[in-house]
C-alpha cells in the first residue's frame, strides 16, 4: 500500500489581514496547510483560522514581530512544534515574508525612527527569519518575498520604504542563487497599489487617490487583495518551480 501523500504546508508572516489573509485563504483552496503570524490582531488571525478549518482545511496562528530579531529562536521552535502536532509534518514547503509597515514622508522629513522600523521588519526581518527558517524549509521548497511596485515607480514621500523594498529584491536574487543546490525557488512578488488598510487605508477609502492611481493603471482600477492573493498561491505551486530569481510585478500595469 503506497504511502499517503502528505499536503504542502506555507508559513506566511502578516496573514491576519489584507494581501496575507488572501494568500492564506487561496492556499487553502488548493489543499494547502497555513500557518500564519500576527503581531497584535489576534481576534483577526483566529478568524483566518476558523475560515480555512470551515473549508475542511488546516491551519495555525502564531504571533511574532517580524521587526524584533530577539523573538525568531522561540517562534522557529513554536513553528516546528506546530508543524509536528497539527500537520504531522517536520518542514516547511513554503516562506511567504508578507508583514509590513508604512511610512509616509517626504525624504527631507523622513525620521531615523521611521527609517529604522522599516528597516528592521522590511529587511532586516526577511534577511533573519529566512534564515532562522532554513532547517524548517524543505529541499524543493519555495519563498516569496513581498515586495511593491514602489521599487519601480516613484510616488514622493515613500522613498524609505521602497528603498527597503528594494534591498528585499536584490536579497531574493542572492537567495535564489545560494538556495540553488537545495532547488528552494525563490522570487519576489511586487504589488502596485490595492485597496486595503495598509498605509492607513489611503488607496482604499480616499477617492479622489484610488481614482487617480487608477488612470494610471493599464487596466483600469487598483488592484484588490485577491489579485495578489491568487498569485501567490499560483507561484508557490508546484508546476512554477522552474520560476527562480524573478520579480514579479502584479499592479494592472502601473505606470507604463
Amino acid at each position: 500500500m503506497s504511502t499517503p501523500k502528505q499536503s504542502p504546508v506555507a508559513l506566511i508572516t502578516g496573514g491576519s489581514r489584507g494581501l496575507g489573509k488572501s494568500m492564506a485563504l487561496h492556499l487553502a483552496e488548493r489543499g494547502a496547510g497555513v500557518i500564519l503570524t500576527y503581531r497584535s490582531a489576534a481576534a483577526e488571525a483566529a478568524g483566518v483560522v476558523r475560515q480555512i478549518e470551515a473549508r475542511g482545511g488546516k491551519a495555525a496562528a502564531l504571533a511574532l514581530d517580524v521587526g524584533d530579531t530577539r523573538g525568531f529562536d522561540a517562534f522557529a521552535g513554536a513553528v516546528r512544534a506546530e508543524l509536528a502536532g497539527r500537520f504531522g509534518r517536520d518542514r516547511l514547503d513554503g516562506l511567504v515574508n508578507n508583514a509590513g509597515i508604512g511610512a509616509h514622508a517626504s525624504f527631507a522629513a523622513t525620521t531615523e525612527e521611521q527609517f529604522d522600523a522599516l528597516m528592521n521588519v522590511h529587511l532586516k526581518g526577511t534577511f533573519f527569519l529566512t534564515q532562522k527558517l532554513l532547517p524548517l524549509l524543505a529541499d524543493g521548497g519555495r519563498i516569496l518575498n513581498v515586495s511593491s511596485g514602489l521599487a519601480r515607480f516613484t510616488y514622493p514621500g515613500y522613498s524609505a520604504y521602497a528603498a527597503m523594498k528594494g534591498g528585499v529584491e536584490v536579497l531574493t536574487r542572492y537567495l535564489a542563487k545560494e538556495l540553488g543546490p537545495r532547488k528552494i525557488s525563490v522570487n519576489v512578488l511586487a504589488p502596485g497599489a490595492i485597496e486595503t488598510d495598509f498605509g492607513g487605508g489611503r488607496v482604499r477609502d480616499d477617492a479622489e487617490l484610488n481614482r487617480a492611481l487608477a488612470a494610471q493603471t493599464a487596466l483600469g482600477r487598483v488592484g484588490l487583495p485577491d489579485d495578489i492573493g491568487g498569485l501567490a498561491a499560483l507561484l508557490l505551486a508546484p508546476e512554477s518551480h522552474w520560476i527562480t530569481g524573478q520579480r514579479i510585478e502584479a499592479s494592472g500595469g502601473m505606470m507604463l
